[in-house]
């Protein structure tokens, strides 16, 4: 599956430094770019560090774009301990395309599916705070 990267041409410092001043262009950041910058905040600040870095610049980044009812809390931390998990199980001196090729699960944007039952990440819960999943346990 190829990942459909709208900022794929930025390096991976300046969508670092894109997302943290809260510059990036929401129309062209499509999933794919959702697990990129996922990848490179658990590559610079480990799985810990991902979750507090993505949970508050995802927040700031929806309410910049117009559409803060689109933040959701479970989701980020689900997505982000995802990648974690196949980093850890992974080479770490590989760039982001070559890691992808070897996880093409997470190109799927309904792989939570697998892990949450219908309507659970949609609920006020979800949104505002971790939810654990109730299908199977977080991991690849």
């Amino acid at each position: 599956m190829e990942p459909n990267l709208g900022i794929a041409p930025i390096s991976d410092d300046a969508v670092l430094e894109a997302f943290e001043a809260c510059q990036l262009d929401p129309a062209r950041f499509h999933h794919a770019d959702h697990i990129r910058l996922a990848w490179l905040c658990v590559q610079r600040y480990g799985a810990d560090g991902a979750e507090v870095k993505l949970l508050d610049g995802i927040r700031k980044f929806a309410q910049r774009a117009g559409v803060p009812q689109k933040f959701m809390c479970t989701t980020t931390i689900a997505w982000t301990r995802l990648v974690a998990a196949a980093r850890q199980n992974s080479p770490h001196q590989i760039n982001f395309s070559e890691w992808i090729e070897l996880h093409p699960e997470l190109l799927d944007p309904n792989l939570l599916a697998r892990y949450y039952s219908p309507g659970r990440l949609e609920t006020q819960e979800a949104r505002a705070g971790w939810v654990e999943p109730d299908l199977a346990p977080l991991g690849l």
